[in-house]
């Protein structure tokens, strides 16, 4: 599973956004520039954003594309488009 083989990198994604969420409340609690506030923001949304993309990225490949039953595809295509449509919006 494409979670387990890439959990090193993930968990190290994830770290990255703590540290860049902790970084954030620091700015607000010591009442940070404004600007320097929404850079930071916009930085966490953005390491989400490819946290996100790596794993759909590698369930795709792992759950769809080298899945050979069509049977298997199809039912992972339901699910996996209901999350993106709900992270989409």
């Amino acid at each position: 599973m494409h979670t387990i083989r890439d959990k090193s990198k993930l968990l190290a994604r994830v770290r990255r956004i703590q540290g860049q969420a902790q970084a954030l409340e620091r700015q607000l609690n010591e009442e940070g520039d404004c600007v320097e506030i929404l850079q930071q923001i916009a930085a966490i949304r953005g390491a989400v954003n490819g946290l996100m993309g790596a794993v759909i990225e590698g369930h795709l490949v792992d759950h769809l594309v080298n899945e050979p039953e069509q049977a298997h595809r199809e039912a992972e295509l339901a699910p996996v488009l209901h999350v993106i449509k709900a992270y989409l919006k």
